[in-house]
């Protein structure tokens, strides 16, 4: 599958958010949701973790000595047990999923207290911006706007996050000149 030109950057820039986190953790458990038909969030992460999963319908699954991807949908229960992972990770997801609190409500059950979830979505102020790359210009995924189901003021992120009764708001902001935003929360 092609990327679009500007879409190894900003997943750069993504992942550059959760590898502080992951250090964290000397023998880290990560979970990435909605890795990616190349899973390399995972792949670039494999040196610091001790295990890593990813899981998304448009991947292949794979299963190397640290690393496991299973092509599954994210409507349905995550297929690990209750607190597996100290990191999970849904980078550039939550505005694609039609069920965002039945996906979080997972996240918080299979995160180990203690752990950390990590998330990154674009802004409101990313949509005509993303629109135009993608729509006159060519520069990102087509198909990826079109199916953005909403974007997030850093309010609206936070409130999210907040309403769920075991994860806590560690870090909340902005970044990419103020078109995406990321949250780092802690579960209790």
């Amino acid at each position: 599958m092609q990327e679009a030109l500007l879409e190894p950057l900003l997943r750069k820039m993504r992942i550059h958010r959760v590898l502080p986190v992951v250090r964290r953790y000397p023998e880290c458990r990560l979970l990435d949701i909605g890795c990616g038909f190349n899973y390399r969030l995972l792949r670039s992460v494999e040196p610091y973790v001790s295990e890593a999963w990813g899981i998304d319908r448009k991947a292949p699954e794979i299963k190397s000595e640290k690393l496991t991807v299973l092509s599954g949908d994210l409507g349905e229960p995550l297929p690990f047990e209750s607190n597996s992972f100290d990191v999970v990770t849904m980078l550039a997801v939550l505005e694609h999923l039609d069920d965002p609190f039945g996906v979080a409500r997972e996240i918080e059950r299979v995160l180990r207290p203690g752990g950390r979830m990590v998330i990154t979505v674009p802004s409101v102020k990313a949509k005509p911006v993303l629109e135009f790359l993608a729509f006159r210009v060519g520069l990102v995924s087509k198909e990826e706007i079109l199916d953005h189901k909403r974007y997030y003021t850093k309010d609206d992120l936070g409130e999210f996050v907040d309403s769920f009764e075991l994860l806590t708001v560690e870090s909340l902001y902005s970044f990419q000149m103020g078109f995406n935003t990321a949250c780092i929360a802690v579960k209790k």
